[in-house]
């Protein structure tokens, strides 16, 4: 009788486990959330403070996210050879002491490297949550994993903007920094108690160096070179062709080295056999063109066309926000009921009808109307993302689950960076059209440019279209 009980209390207790560890992961990639948007407030100040132009002071950022990715890669050996629980207080305490540092600051060029070190440690947080979250379901019921551990990625757009309007307006710009330290102190401790031990992986375990020589400086100079459009106003300028190319160049080295080193390649690219794991790496791309694209352009049309502030426009998108988080539940619960492809077609056709108003914005357009919009284009958004993360593991063995959270991750930045470019060029030719300060004219080009991402959120119905429809075990 009482080993009955104890099976029949059994599953009660792993499932009140599962959910311990899901909420010490949600806290400790708060900070990280937190800090990217509100840093990005905060650079016209950090222009001031420092006295210096926005194309010196935007290495604050830059410098961040091109550390964050240039780790991403080597996530995936570390959590096998040291072991979950271990990189992750490792990777909270880089990110901590980063948030030290960068609070020190006594000059841009060391703000500039602590934000580099940051970096380090806010790149292995994501990929290592998204293993252990994975691992901790045993691949059972994704999509409400997933729709738990990514609330706090979903919260950073809402609430990041503006708490560091407040932080700007009423205290230090060392402030940004300061409001993660209590954070990771709290985020260390919970994970210190809380998660469970790992075993790390054999000592014959060697980092693939060639390959971590060849992935690492492809994703940051892609990266890098997918950043510069912007400010060298298209892709056929120099300081864009060069490193994108030679990222290119490398990815493509590394991708053939791969091939022949298999299974024991920094990232298995074998991986990419498994069908859910492609069509999940190929939408996670594309809705760097959708999400990633608009988000670019909903503040600058805040602010350029109707003149609003920075912390109002932060305001302003906070409808989206919502609208993701009213999705969350139900299409995790979906996704783990009939499959990630009919949820996620039904998100994408979601975000296309509240894309399609954004195309008709005027100088006069009333915030209650664009808010309405935003919280269905947010629902739909919302819809699409949880269930190709939860697809992309569908079918894994734990040993490659690592490889698969480092594979999404390199897909999600990279289409993140592709988005913001591609969007802010024809944003750019657009404008080139137009009168300068007429509001009338600006809108036009803002019109057209939301015509674009329309246009690539039906391109993602194709390959929506050979997502697993019941997921297998």
């Amino acid at each position: 009788m009482p080993k009955q009980a104890a099976t029949v209390h059994e599953p009660a207790r792993q499932q009140a486990s599962e959910t311990k560890l899901l909420w010490i992961l949600m806290l400790g990639i708060l900070a990280p959330m937190f800090d990217t948007t509100i840093t990005n407030v905060a650079i016209d100040t950090l222009a001031r403070e420092f006295q210096s132009p926005v194309s010196i002071i935007q290495w604050v950022m830059t410098g961040y996210l091109l550390a964050l990715a240039m780790v991403i890669p080597v996530t995936g050996w570390a959590v096998e050879r040291f072991g979950g629980r271990t990189m992750w207080l490792f990777s909270l305490s880089l990110f901590f002491l980063g948030s030290v540092l960068c609070s020190m600051a006594w000059n841009l060029e060391s703000l500039i490297v602590f934000r580099v070190f940051q970096g380090i440690g806010g790149g292995l947080l994501m990929p290592i949550m998204q293993t252990l979250a994975v691992r901790a379901s045993g691949g059972q019921n994704m999509g409400k994993r997933m729709a738990t551990v990514s609330l706090p990625a979903l919260l950073g757009p809402i609430l990041g903007p503006v708490l560091g309007g407040l932080i700007i307006n009423h205290l230090s710009w060392r402030w940004i920094f300061f409001v993660n330290i209590p954070l990771c102190l709290v985020a260390i401790v919970m994970a210190w108690k809380g998660l469970p031990g790992e075993q790390a992986g054999a000592r014959t375990l060697r980092l693939d160096l060639p390959g971590l020589l060849l992935l690492s400086p492809a994703i940051v100079l892609i990266i890098y070179g997918l950043g510069e459009v912007n400010s060298s106003h298209g892709f056929a300028h120099m300081k864009v062709l060069v490193p994108l190319l030679a990222g290119i160049l490398l990815l493509a080295l590394f991708t053939i080295y791969a091939l022949r080193k298999g299974s024991e390649a920094l990232i298995n690219v074998m991986l990419f056999k498994e069908r859910p794991l492609t069509v999940s790496s190929v939408l996670l791309f594309l809705s760097g063109l959708t999400s990633y694209g608009a988000m670019l352009l909903l503040p600058l049309y805040f602010q350029q066309v109707r003149g609003e502030s920075v912390l109002v426009s932060g305001l302003l998108l906070a409808p989206q926000g919502i609208g993701m988080l009213l999705t969350r539940s139900l299409a995790g619960k979906l996704t783990d009921r009939i499959g990630a492809r009919p949820v996620v077609l039904a998100g994408t056709l979601l975000t296309i009808l509240g894309t399609w108003p954004l195309t008709t914005l005027s100088a006069e357009t009333s915030y209650y109307f664009a808010s309405a919009v935003l919280i269905l284009r947010g629902a739909g958004l919302g819809a699409v993302f949880l269930p190709v993360m939860a697809s992309a593991y569908t079918g894994l063995t734990p040993g490659q689950i690592p490889h698969a959270s480092s594979t999404t991750r390199i897909m999600q930045q990279i289409g993140g960076a592709f988005g913001v470019s591609v969007i802010a060029v024809i944003l750019q030719n657009q404008l080139q059209s137009v009168l300068p300060h007429d509001p009338a004219a600006m809108v036009i080009a803002f019109d057209h440019t939301f015509m674009w991402t329309i246009a690539f959120s039906v391109l993602g119905l194709i390959p929506a279209a050979y997502l697993p429809r019941i997921r297998r075990s």
